[in-house]
């Protein structure tokens, strides 16, 4: 029981002494099922990620080649600008 109340102070849970008994036999549980996972044999087993053979599909970040001109035309086209920006309303006050 004190190992529950102890781990509700670090997380700043305010348990009572009746949750703090539910949590105790989940705790137990949880801690016995880690001692079986300990049983298991990995000997020549090497370490996995993951196993469906699944590839990043994200693309490396590069900047696109643009017409020189074309930054200029976008510019033109913006209803409020601050020298080479576009001005928008403030997200954050």
């Amino acid at each position: 029981m004190f190992d529950v109340s102890h781990i509700a102070k670090l997380a700043r849970l305010g348990l009572s002494q009746e949750d703090e008994k539910k949590f105790a036999k989940d705790l137990a549980a949880i801690l016995d099922f880690f001692g079986k996972l300990k049983e298991v044999e990995v000997e020549g087993v090497e370490p996995t990620a993951q196993v469906t053979g699944l590839q990043s599909v994200m693309r490396p970040d590069e900047s696109l080649k643009r017409q020189p001109d074309s930054r200029q035309k976008l510019l033109a086209n913006t209803p409020n600008r601050k020298g080479d920006y576009i001005k928008v309303k403030a997200v954050f006050e």
